[in-house]
C-alpha cells in the first residue's frame, strides 16, 4: 500500500472566502499555462471533490463556492509585479476546476502570505505588494501594515459577513476592464437581450470588470431583489433560470462557443447579478449574486467591483436602477450580509469609457498551516 501523499499548504481566509494557499514550487511543474491537469487533480483531492453529497467531507472544502477555492503563489513572471498568483475555483459535486477568472476576496490573502513567507520584504512597517493575477493578466496592489516582519492581523476594521475585526488591507485592482474577454463591454452594448426559456428577449447588461458579470433587473424575473439567499436556493426552477442566463451570457460574451460548453467546462463565469433599486438612503444599489449555481451569502468581491463600475457607466441596467452619488464617491452596494462600499474610477475619452481602477478594503488571516493529505485517486 502506497503512503498517503501530502503537500505543504496554508489555509487562509481572504475577505468572506477561504482557500488553500500553495507555493508554486510545491506543486507539479507546469509545462504550459494550458496544461494544468496535474494541478487540478491535486486541488480536487485536497478539497474533497467531487462529492455527490455536496459537503466535501473527505477534504478541506466546505460545500460552498466561497469555501472551495485554491490560490497558488510563486515568483513574478512580470517586471512590474512582486509575485504571481493563480486562482482556482474548484467544483463541489463535479470535477470542474476553473482558471478563467479571479477571486477578489482571496486576492486579499496573497499580500500577507507573500510577506509572511519571506517572498517580499516590508518597508518601515508597511508592505505594498504588486500581485500579478495570472488568470486575468491584471495587477492588484495590496497595501497593509506589518508588525515584527509579518502582516498585521489585529485591527478595528470590520467587513460584513465576517465576525470580529482585523487589520485593513487596501486592494487596488489596476485597469480591471476586460479581465476575461479583453473588452469592457464584450458585445459593445450597454444593454443586450438574451432569449431565455420563459423570458424571451430578457434585457441584461454584460460587463467585464475584474470578472465578467451578467446583470439583470430582479423585477424582470418576478423578484423583489432583496430575497434571502436560502430562499433563492430553495427555488429549483429559479436556480435553473439563473443557469440558463449564465450559459447564454457566456456565449454572448465570447467566453465559450456554446451553451453546452458553458454548462460543462466553464461553470463559474460569468457571475449572475440580480439588481434592484435602493429602498433607503443607506445604499446606492441592491444586489443578490449567484456564483457556480449558488446564491452568494454576501457578494463575490469581483462581482461587486464590476457592479460599482456598471453603476458609473451610462446606459447600463445598474446605472438605470442606482442612486447616483457625487462624482468620485464610493458605490454603496447592499447585499445579503450588509453593505459594501466600492470605489471605481471610470474615465471617458473619445466617446470610449475606461475603468482605470477599482479599490476595496478587506481583512485576511492565516488560519493554519501544515500539510494537506490528498484523498486517494479513483
Amino acid at each position: 500500500m502506497a503512503a498517503p501523499i501530502s503537500l505543504p499548504v496554508a489555509f487562509m481566509r481572504g475577505g468572506t472566502s477561504k482557500a488553500l494557499v500553495f507555493h508554486a514550487r510545491d506543486l507539479p511543474p507546469l509545462h504550459s499555462d494550458g496544461q494544468r491537469a496535474a494541478w487540478s487533480d491535486v486541488f480536487l483531492r485536497a478539497l474533497g471533490s467531487p462529492d455527490p453529497n455536496g459537503r466535501q467531507l473527505n477534504g478541506m472544502g466546505g460545500g460552498l463556492s466561497s469555501l472551495s477555492k485554491v490560490a497558488v503563489v510563486g515568483p513574478a513572471t512580470r517586471a512590474d509585479a512582486d509575485v504571481d498568483y493563480t486562482f482556482a475555483q474548484v467544483g463541489i459535486g463535479d470535477t470542474a476546476v476553473g482558471y478563467r477568472g479571479n477571486c477578489g476576496n482571496i486576492s486579499a490573502a496573497i499580500g500577507p502570505f507573500a510577506v509572511d513567507e519571506g517572498l517580499i520584504a516590508p518597508h518601515k512597517g508597511r508592505a505594498t505588494v504588486r500581485i500579478h493575477n495570472t488568470n486575468t493578466g491584471k495587477i492588484i496592489v495590496a497595501d497593509f501594515e506589518v508588525l515584527d516582519g509579518r502582516a498585521a492581523i489585529e485591527g478595528d476594521f470590520a467587513i460584513q459577513g465576517v465576525s470580529g475585526t482585523g487589520a485593513p488591507i487596501r486592494l487596488a485592482f489596476q485597469q480591471p476592464g476586460g479581465a476575461a474577454t479583453g473588452r469592457l463591454f464584450p458585445t459593445g452594448e450597454a444593454v443586450d437581450r438574451l432569449d431565455i426559456s420563459g423570458y424571451p428577449r430578457l434585457p441584461v447588461t454584460l460587463l467585464d470588470v475584474s470578472n465578467p458579470v451578467v446583470f439583470v433587473a430582479a423585477t424582470e424575473l418576478g423578484l423583489r431583489g432583496d430575497e434571502a439567499p436560502a430562499d433563492l436556493a430553495a427555488n429549483a426552477s429559479l436556480i435553473q433560470t439563473f443557469e440558463d442566463i449564465r450559459s447564454a451570457a457566456a456565449v454572448a460574451m465570447g467566453l465559450v462557443p456554446s451553451e453546452v460548453e458553458a454548462r460543462t467546462k466553464l461553470k463559474n463565469l460569468p457571475l449572475v447579478a440580480l439588481l434592484s433599486r435602493p429602498s433607503d438612503e443607506s445604499c446606492d444599489i441592491v444586489t443578490r449574486m449567484v456564483s457556480t449555481g449558488q446564491p452568494h451569502k454576501a457578494t463575490p468581491l469581483t462581482g461587486a467591483m464590476c457592479l460599482a463600475a456598471a453603476v458609473k457607466l451610462p446606459g447600463t441596467i445598474a446605472h438605470q436602477l442606482a442612486r447616483i452619488s457625487e462624482p468620485g464617491a464610493d458605490v454603496r452596494i447592499a447585499h445579503a450580509s450588509g453593505i459594501l462600499p466600492v470605489s471605481a474610477t471610470v474615465r471617458k475619452q473619445d466617446n470610449t469609457f475606461e475603468v482605470t481602477e477599482a479599490v476595496v478594503y478587506r481583512t485576511a488571516r492565516r488560519l493554519m498551516d501544515g500539510r494537506v493529505y490528498l484523498a486517494p485517486s479513483h
